[in-house]
C-alpha cells in the first residue's frame, strides 16, 4: 500500500503490548491455560452438576467463586486471540488462533451450561432466599438479572447444541464479514487504501476528494455486495431461529432484556428521537450555507467548515485528552495515563487491521486495551477520548468481579461519551476566535447527530430488515438498499440529497451483525451524557466524585438505580426530551455564532 503524500501523525508505531495476557501465540502459558481450563471445568461439573437446587447459600457462594475463575481464564484466552487478530485479520495463523479460542469457549459453555439451567429451575421462593442471603450479597444483581432469562432458557442438552453450533454459525459468519472488509482495498487517486483510510477522507475539507472517496467506497462495496448480502441474510435468519427457540416475541426483545430495559422505554427513546428529526434537517440547512454550496450531498455531511485543518499529532491528542480528564478528576487522568505509559493502546493504521475503534475490557485481573485507527484528524482526538472513557470505566469496575463488572449497553456508553464532552468543552474554552469556535461546534454537532439521530435511523433500518426477513424470507441486495434509503431519507428530509451510490452503505456496518439491536444504545448514552454534563455544569461540588462512584459500580445494580445517584431519572417520560432540548441549544448556539460572522 502506497504512502505517497501521507502526513505522519506520530501514531505509526503506537502498538499495544499484549504480554499482560500472553507473550505470543506460541506462549507455553497459553497452551497450559487452554488445557487447565477444560480440566477445571470438568472438576466443576463433577462437583456441582445436578446439585444446584440443594446448595446452601455458602455453598452457592463457593460455586460462584469457582465459576468466576473459569470465566476469567476463558476470557483471558478469548481476549488475547481477538485482540491480536484484530490488528491483522489477513494473517491465517491469527485467524486459526481466534477460531481455536471460539471453539474452546463453546466447549467450555457446553460443560458449564448446566449451572445456568439448574439455577433457572430453582423455585422462585427458594431463589429469592438465596438472592437475599448475606453470603451471596456480592452477586445479588447478577443473580437477579440471570433469573430474568428463566422463560428463555432451554434444556441442558438443547443449550449445549446451541453453543456448539454457534461456532460454525453466527461466530463464523461474523469472522468472515470482518475478514472480507479487512482484506478489501479501495483505489483512490492511484493508491490502494484500507476502508478506514478512505472513510476518513469524508471528513476532508476538499469536496472533490470527498466525492472521489465516496465513489471509491461504493465501487468496492458493489464488488463485495453479493457476499455481504448473503452474510446479512444468513445472520438475520440465524437470529430469527434462535429467537423462536427461546420464545422472544420480537427481534429486539433479547437485546432489551440484556440491556436491562423494557420495550416501552426503548420505544419512548425511538419516538422521541424520530419526533425531533427536524432538528437534523434544520442544522444541515445551516451547514449548507456555511459550506457555501447550493446542495448538500451525503458525502458533505461530515465536511469541516474550516478549510485548512492541520494534522493533529499523536502526542497532541494525548495531551488534549489527559488535560481534559485531569481537569475533571485526577483519578481519571491517572488511569488514562497508564494506557499510554504501559502500551495498552493500538492506534497505528496498518493493512489488514480491522476498521473502527473499541475498548476491550478483557478480564478483571488484567486491564482493558484500546483499539483505534488514528489518522490525525480532530475527530480522532474525540475517538481517543471516547475509547479511553470506556477504558477508565472498565478499569474502575473491575472490583465488581467477572459477573458484575460489565454494564448493559445502554449505560456502557456513558463514560465514553462523557469523555468526549470533557475534551470538547476543554477545546471550546481555549478558543477565542469565533470562526474557530464555530468550526469546533459544528464538528461536535456532526458527531452528536451521528451518535443520536443516525443511530436511531439505523435502528429503524434494522427493524425493517429483521421484520422483512421473518415475514417474507431472504432479502435481495436491492431490498436491503431500499430499506436503507427509506430510513435515511426519513432522517435527512430535503436537507441532504441522498445519492444513488449511498444506497449500498448499509453493507459495511459491523454492529448490525456482531450485536443486533446495539445501535440505539448510542443514542441512549449520548442523551444521558448531555443530561449528566448539564448537571455537572450546574452543581460541580462533589459531582466528579459521585461520577467516579458511578463508574466503579459497573453492572452491580440496575442502571436506573446507579444513574439516580447523579440526580437523573432515566425512567422519566421527560428524560429523552431533556437531552434533545440540550442538543437543540447546541444548534441554536451554532446559528447565533454563524449570524455574528
Amino acid at each position: 500500500m502506497s504512502s505517497k503524500n501521507k502526513t505522519e501523525t506520530g501514531a505509526e508505531n503506537v502498538a499495544w503490548d499484549l504480554s499482560d495476557l500472553y507473550n505470543s501465540p506460541e506462549d507455553p502459558k497459553l497452551a497450559e491455560d487452554k488445557k487447565q481450563l477444560l480440566k477445571e471445568a470438568d472438576d466443576f461439573s463433577d462437583k456441582y452438576h445436578s446439585k444446584i437446587e440443594m446448595l446452601s447459600a455458602a455453598e452457592f457462594a463457593d460455586a460462584l467463586r469457582a465459576y468466576e475463575k473459569l470465566i476469567q481464564r476463558a476470557g483471558k484466552i478469548g481476549s488475547y486471540a481477538h485482540l491480536i487478530w484484530s490488528t491483522n485479520t489477513e494473517d491465517a495463523k491469527l485467524g486459526k488462533l481466534l477460531q481455536e479460542a471460539n471453539e474452546l469457549g463453546s466447549e467450555l459453555s457446553q460443560k458449564l451450561v448446566f449451572f445456568d439451567v439448574e439455577w433457572m429451575k430453582v423455585e422462585d421462593e427458594r431463589a429469592q432466599e438465596l438472592i437475599n442471603s448475606k453470603e451471596l450479597a456480592s452477586w445479588k444483581h447478577y443473580l437477579c438479572v440471570s433469573r430474568m432469562y428463566k422463560d428463555h432458557t432451554l434444556s441442558e442438552d438443547a443449550e449445549q447444541v446451541m453453543s456448539a453450533k454457534s461456532v460454525t454459525g453466527r461466530s463464523a459468519w461474523n469472522r468472515y464479514f470482518d475478514e472480507t472488509l479487512g482484506a478489501a482495498r479501495f483505489e483512490l487517486d492511484g493508491e490502494e487504501m484500507t476502508e478506514q483510510q478512505v472513510l476518513s477522507k469524508l471528513h476532508n475539507p476538499d469536496r472533490e476528494l470527498r466525492k472521489r472517496a465516496h465513489e471509491s467506497l461504493t465501487k468496492t462495496f458493489t464488488q463485495l455486495s453479493r457476499s455481504l448480502t448473503f452474510i446479512f441474510n444468513t445472520l438475520l435468519a440465524d437470529k430469527h431461529t434462535n429467537d423462536k427457540l427461546r420464545g422472544y416475541e420480537s427481534w429486539i426483545s433479547s437485546r432489551n432484556l440484556s440491556n436491562q430495559t423494557d420495550n416501552e422505554t426503548v420505544d419512548a427513546l425511538i419516538s422521541a428521537v424520530t419526533g425531533r428529526y427536524e432538528l437534523v434537517q434544520r442544522y444541515y440547512k445551516l451547514k449548507r450555507n456555511l459550506l457555501g454550496v447550493d446542495e448538500m450531498f451525503d458525502y458533505d455531511r461530515y465536511a469541516p467548515i474550516a478549510k485548512n485543518r492541520e494534522t493533529v499529532k499523536w502526542d497532541q491528542a494525548k495531551s488534549m485528552v489527559l488535560e481534559a480528564y485531569g481537569d475533571f478528576h485526577p483519578q481519571m487522568k491517572s488511569i488514562a495515563s497508564e494506557f499510554f505509559d504501559k502500551k495498552w493502546i493500538d492506534a497505528a493504521i496498518r493493512p489488514g487491521k480491522r476498521g473502527g475503534a473499541y475498548s476491550a475490557s478483557t478480564v478483571t485481573n488484567v486491564h482493558p486495551y484500546v483499539f483505534m485507527n488514528f489518522d490525525g484528524q480532530l475527530r480522532d482526538v474525540q475517538t481517543l477520548a471516547h475509547e479511553l472513557g470506556h477504558g477508565v470505566h472498565q478499569y474502575l469496575s473491575r472490583k465488581q468481579g467477572e459477573l458484575q463488572s460489565s454494564t448493559p449497553l445502554t449505560t456502557a456508553e456513558t463514560a465514553s461519551v462523557f469523555g468526549e464532552m470533557l475534551v470538547f468543552n476543554k477545546l471550546m474554552e481555549s478558543i477565542d476566535d469565533p470562526k474557530e469556535k464555530l468550526a469546533l461546534l459544528i464538528s461536535k454537532i456532526d458527531d452528536t447527530i451521528a451518535t443520536v439521530f443516525r443511530q436511531v435511523s439505523m435502528n429503524r433500518f434494522e427493524d425493517k430488515i429483521h421484520t422483512t426477513r421473518r415475514e417474507k424470507g431472504e432479502l435481495t441486495t436491492e431490498e436491503f438498499s431500499n430499506h436503507w434509503l427509506e430510513t435515511q431519507k426519513d432522517l435527512y428530509g430535503d436537507s441532504v440529497t441522498i445519492t444513488d451510490e449511498y444506497k449500498l452503505w448499509w453493507c459495511y456496518i459491523p454492529h448490525f451483525l456482531h450485536t443486533p439491536g446495539y445501535v440505539y444504545a448510542y443514542a441512549f448514552g449520548e442523551l444521558l451524557v448531555l443530561a449528566l454534563y448539564d448537571a455537572y455544569k450546574n452543581q460541580k461540588n462533589g459531582f466528579a466524585d459521585r461520577y467516579i462512584d458511578l463508574l466503579e459500580a459497573g453492572g452491580s445494580d440496575w442502571p436506573h438505580n446507579i444513574v439516580s445517584k447523579m440526580d437523573i431519572d432515566i425512567k422519566s417520560a421527560d428524560f429523552w426530551n431533556r437531552g434533545l432540548d440540550l442538543f437543540e441549544s447546541m444548534v441554536e448556539q451554532a446559528e447565533e455564532l454563524a449570524d455574528t460572522l
